[in-house]
């Protein structure tokens, strides 16, 4: 399977000039595996599903979305161990801390990183919540509206 940070791995970029200049990092708990995103972030959520309770321990993770020609590896590690949970989904885990910190569907052309992995949280409040059904009972969420539902004609319409 080609690295996701090969280039020829990854669909064009549509890009805009304004959010290929934002950058942030990203990093597991040791430090050891570091990753570098470009772009806005996109679709900032929380999901509660079976795979996202086992994987975190908790009763939701929060998955922040940029384009997969975006990310870089840039850590002393290197690439993060990779597991499927899905024929088609693959996530990327530190080997040495365990740190669980992207998502990739082969379909996409975005991979979610986990959003507390994240240095920079700005813009990544959850817009949605996936699965909240199968969230603990007692788990309140108050959603952050939608900025792109702001920009759009329903001003203040969350996605979720």
């Amino acid at each position: 399977m080609p690295s996701l940070s090969d280039p020829a791995a990854a669909p064009a970029t549509g890009t805009t000039p304004e959010a290929a200049a934002e950058s942030r990092t990203g990093r597991c708990q040791c430090g050891d595996i570091v990753y570098r995103v470009e772009g806005i972030p996109d679709d900032p959520h929380l999901c509660s599903c079976r795979h996202e309770t086992r994987i975190s321990g908790g009763p939701a993770v929060l998955w922040v979305g940029f384009r997969k020609d975006g990310l870089a590896w840039i850590g002393p590690g290197g690439e993060p161990t990779w597991y499927s949970t899905w024929p088609t989904l693959r996530r990327g885990f530190c080997p040495r801390c365990g740190t669980h910190l992207v998502s990739v569907a082969e379909d996409s052309s975005m991979v979610m990183v986990t959003g507390f992995s994240l240095d920079d949280l700005s813009d990544t409040d959850p817009v949605g919540h996936s699965y909240r059904e199968e969230a603990p009972l007692w788990m309140t969420i108050a959603l952050a509206p939608d900025p792109a539902a702001l920009r759009g004609s329903d001003e203040g319409t969350t996605r979720r």
